[in-house]
């Protein structure tokens, strides 16, 4: 996949210096160039597509190194690839993954998807435990065009929701029947004069809360001078109706950024929100930055004031406004993903949080974890043993219904160039003061290069999901030599 033309327009607030591609015909093209801009990579892209300033063109041939299958015996296992993003011919990156607690059977997962002309986004459904998958493009508000990010979830009652950007705000579209038809999308923020990018939907499937099936999406807006506040909707009637919050204090620009917000909900009800704050001295890369946490237990309706969970030190590099994965040109974000332990057992109600940290030579995964709510964190622990002088990128973290703590991220120990990657999985038993055996879970290496955007871009998250013992992954996969795309696996215990 190549891509034409790389100049960019219309950031509000923030200067658009873009380079041009390689005027020479069947050349190879230099990476896609963005602006240094607080706003995140997907959306920047978007808007260059609707625009008509960025071009995609035919697919190249699909090819790469294939390495032998998988193997583990005994457990823990990897469980097989699969490509999500069935048919797609053009990139396919971003990409949440989430099961059906009442049908172990159906999964949904999700990319910024570049076949899709005016939304950018599609989703997809499995009714057999992942191993095939059909969709279509996303669902949107009428008469307004998609700027990808996207989200997905279920809820107690089965329904499935889908959604992301859209140019009015985020939107969230429902099925009753996992995605064979979809009711019409609604936008679930609203801020007169505020734009919004990177959301997170969180959906209470907790049996006993008494807010059980309430939906929850957070995002920052960001105004037209660029300062930025982490905002949440909720609504409790399937996200026919929203009401949308100010949690975050506001971030003034250009002194800092708030974004990358992440949600988690407990037993109780209650809401747990985090986000990144970053001091943006022109840009946020190399810089310390702060994972900020903060609650609700009214449904949404109030928020407490911040905390701080940890102050990682972000990537370097001149590609992005938050930093580069090493040897390359892609930005790469740190979400301080969270997730809480609703096993009723002897952690229940514990907190944990992944994000990556610079350590001046690569990127490391670890985990922090909270006993008293969020008002206090561990010292973090690193999930990849003391060998791993690689980078680690893109974590998410789950728990499960036993209190196991899994994680997922993209790793590059088996290239002692540090270029290529595959997905790795660990868990914890222990409330997060270890991590078992990492596992690959992808049986092909990517090369990041190979994205479908000259190397430019590879989207800010992956994604996985618990059930029954099964970590289910979803990672962007450049496999085919060619192009991203959404690659399901993930480990069994």
């Amino acid at each position: 996949m190549k891509f034409k033309s790389i100049l960019m327009a219309g950031i509000p607030a923030v200067a658009a210096l873009c380079l041009s591609a390689s005027a020479q015909a069947g050349s190879d093209m230099r990476p896609v160039q963005l602006p240094k801009s607080p706003i995140s990579p997907s959306t920047l892209i978007a808007r260059g597509l609707h625009a008509g300033t960025i071009h995609l063109s035919a697919a190249w041939n699909r090819q790469g190194k294939i390495n032998p299958p998988l193997h583990c015996t005994p457990a823990p296992c990897a469980l097989p690839n699969v490509e999500g993003s069935a048919g797609a011919t053009e990139p396919v990156d971003e990409t949440p993954i989430a099961v059906n607690p009442r049908n172990q059977m159906q999964l949904i997962t999700g990319g910024n998807d570049y076949n899709c002309s005016n939304n950018l986004r599609a989703f997809w459904t499995s009714n057999d435990r992942g191993k095939t998958w059909s969709g279509a493009c996303a669902v949107d508000v009428t008469g307004q065009s998609g700027d990808g990010d996207p989200v997905v979830g279920y809820d107690l009652k089965g329904n499935v929701y889908q959604g992301g950007i859209d140019s009015g705000g985020v939107s969230i579209a429902s099925s009753s029947n996992n995605g064979k038809t979809w009711n019409n999308a609604v936008t679930s923020s609203a801020v007169s004069g505020d734009f919004a990018d990177k959301p997170w939907l969180a959906i209470d499937t907790n049996a006993n809360s008494p807010n059980k099936n309430d939906l929850y999406v957070s995002n920052t807006m960001f105004d037209g001078n660029s300062d930025s506040t982490i905002y949440v909707s909720h609504s409790s009637d399937g996200g026919q109706h929203w009401t949308i919050v100010q949690a975050s204090p506001t971030a003034i620009y250009p002194t800092d950024v708030n974004q990358f917000s992440d949600l988690t909900i407990g037993a109780d009800g209650t809401v747990y929100l985090t986000y990144m704050n970053c001091p943006a001295t022109g840009t946020c890369t190399g810089q310390k930055s702060t994972m900020y946490i903060q609650k609700s237990t009214d449904g949404g309706n109030t928020w407490s004031s911040q905390v701080v969970i940890d102050t990682p030190t972000l990537a370097p590099g001149s590609c992005g406004f938050y930093g580069c994965l090493p040897n390359t040109a892609e930005r790469v974000s740190d979400i301080p993903v969270i997730g809480i332990d609703n096993s009723g057992g002897a952690r229940n109600g514990q907190l944990y949080v992944v994000d990556y940290n610079w350590t001046g030579s690569f990127m490391q995964v670890r985990v922090l974890s909270s006993t008293d709510g969020g008002s206090t964190w561990s010292a973090p622990v690193n999930v990849a043993p003391k060998s791993a002088k690689h980078d680690q990128f893109f974590p998410w973290l789950n728990v499960d219904n036993k209190g196991n703590v899994g994680v997922t991220w993209l790793d590059r120990r088996n290239d002692p160039n540090n270029l290529d990657y595959e997905a790795y999985a660990t868990w914890s038993t222990d409330g997060g003061n270890s991590f078992r055996t990492n596992v690959q879970i992808a049986d092909t290496p990517s090369n990041p290069d190979n994205d479908g955007f000259e190397g430019g871009f590879m989207g800010d998250y992956s994604g996985n999901a618990w059930y029954n013992g099964k970590l289910y992954a979803s990672w962007t996969d450049t496999r085919n030599g060619s192009y991203s795309q959404d690659e399901i696996g993930g480990l069994r215990r």
